[in-house]
This record gives C-alpha cells, sequence and structure tokens, in this order.
C-alpha cells in the first residue's frame, strides 16, 4: 500500500475502560513513544473522554515499548519557528492531567525524559520499575525544561531540581521516589500488582471527595492560619452534610460499603 499525506495512521494512544479503570496508553514505540503531534492530539481527546465518562473512577496513564516517554518529537521540532512548535500545545496536556476531577496514576515499566517527565509529575500518583531511569536532558540539547517546569517543580525539592535540571544527568527510578518525582520504585515483575494496589484504594474514595481533595491540594493557602482554619472548616463541613458525606456516615454505622464503591 502506497502511503500519502491523507492515508489514516494507526492510532497513537489507545483508550479502555473496565472496573472503573481508564487505561490510557501512549503505544507509539517506534519513536520512543514521543510527543508527536498525533500523540498530543490523540492523548489529550483520551483524556477528555475518561474524565467525561461516568464510569470511569480512575485514570492509569501508561504505555508500549521499553519507554514511557522521551519527551517532545524533535523530529517535527527541527526547523520550527517558536509559534510552530509543538511545545505550545504541551501546556494543554498537563493542565488537564493535574486538574482531573479523577485520581491519575503514571505506570512506568521503562525510561522518562524531559516532556515525558513532565507528564509523570502532573499524576497524582506515579510507580516506576526499578530499571526505569529519568533525565531533564533539556540543557543538553539547547533548550530549557520551562513548561513541564510548572508540574515538576512542585514535586521535587529545591536542590535536587537545581542540580537535576542543570546537569541533565541521568538518575534512576529509586532517586526519583526520594526527591518526590514518583511514589514507589519497584521490582518490574510487582509494576503491575503496584499500579493495582493504587488504582484498588482510590476506587474507594468517593468521586465528589476524590475531586474536592484534589481541588483542596492544589489551592493557595491564605497568609494567616486563622483564615486557613476558617476556609479549611467551611469545606469540611460542607462535605459532611453532603450527600456523598452522609451516605458514607450511613455506611460506616451499618457496616457495609459505600454505595459509589464499584462492585466487580
Amino acid at each position: 500500500m502506497a502511503f500519502t499525506a491523507d492515508t489514516p495512521r494507526a492510532e497513537l494512544v489507545h483508550l479502555d475502560v473496565a472496573a472503573g479503570v481508564a487505561t490510557i496508553t501512549l503505544d507509539s514505540p517506534h519513536n520512543r513513544n514521543a510527543l508527536s503531534a498525533q500523540l498530543r492530539r490523540e492523548l489529550l481527546a483520551h483524556l477528555d473522554a475518561a474524565i467525561a465518562d461516568d464510569a470511569v473512577r480512575v485514570i492509569v496513564l501508561s504505555h508500549t515499548g521499553t519507554v514511557f516517554c522521551a519527551g517532545m518529537d524533535l523530529k517535527e521540532s527541527k526547523g520550527a519557528d517558536a509559534q510552530q512548535q509543538g511545545v505550545t500545545e504541551v501546556p494543554r496536556i498537563l493542565a488537564t492531567l493535574w486538574e482531573s476531577p479523577k485520581p491519575v496514576v503514571a505506570r512506568l515499566a521503562g525510561p522518562a525524559r524531559a516532556g515525558g517527565i513532565g507528564l509523570v509529575a502532573a499524576c497524582d500518583v506515579a510507580v516506576a520499575a526499578e530499571n526505569a531511569t529519568f533525565a531533564f536532558s533539556e540543557v543538553r540539547i539547547g533548550v530549557v525544561p520551562a513548561v513541564i517546569s510548572v508540574t515538576v517543580l512542585p514535586r521535587l525539592s529545591a536542590r535536587a531540581a537545581h542540580e537535576l535540571f542543570l546537569t541533565g544527568e541521568t538518575f534512576d527510578a529509586h532517586r526519583a521516589a526520594r526527591i518526590g518525582l514518583i511514589n514507589s520504585a519497584v521490582p518490574a515483575d510487582d509494576l503491575d500488582d503496584e499500579v493495582t494496589r493504587y488504582t484498588r484504594m482510590l476506587r474507594l474514595g468517593a468521586p465528589g471527595a476524590l475531586a474536592g481533595a484534589k481541588q483542596m491540594l492544589r489551592r493557595e493557602r491564605p497568609a494567616t492560619m486563622a483564615d486557613d482554619f476558617a476556609a479549611m472548616n467551611a469545606l469540611s463541613a460542607s462535605y459532611f452534610a453532603s450527600e456523598e458525606g452522609q451516605e458514607g456516615i450511613r455506611a460506616f454505622a451499618e457496616k457495609r460499603t459505600p454505595s459509589w464503591v464499584p462492585q466487580d
């Protein structure tokens, strides 16, 4: 078959939903799951679909091949001016992950580089195989990790961020866990079990409460402790009085599972 510019290309990102978990899989191993225009477009579309689906309680961001994500597709970046660079589309992807009302878990069976680490940092929970590696390689090709810094810097200690952004040094999954980039590093054979452990716990949370907790974690704190307590007291009381809160209290008293927990 002869391929032309109009020939449909195989999907590079897949969405599967089962038992309340939406698994979004990067499937572009030929370029190490780099953030090409097609992959960016499909990833965002699947994220939007998973967030809008009432059956979805948790989102898992996974991949095929040996690399989670190598960052921007440099072949597409070559020769383009600033307004045409694909990196200008990345903020919406990172913001969608970060602001998703549903918890997002990153599953890394292999390395992440540059923009790929931005994806990891934007997720609520990240689990990597011990053999996964990481590097902010931008400075070594003459660019800076600017866009991804928005999601990465809230995760890392300042010392680690300065060192790793400036040196571009490769570091392993255990160090990634120590500096706050990921939650855990496990043997490759245990990766799926660890992801399942997190998704099972997350599915126990009430959807509205999970969304509210995420919003609370993202908020800017008031200048004084008194103002902070006032705001948090009002928020807490509203959730205790909410439909979900009352259902959770009844379920606790009746020693039963709350109505929002999926029945597998």
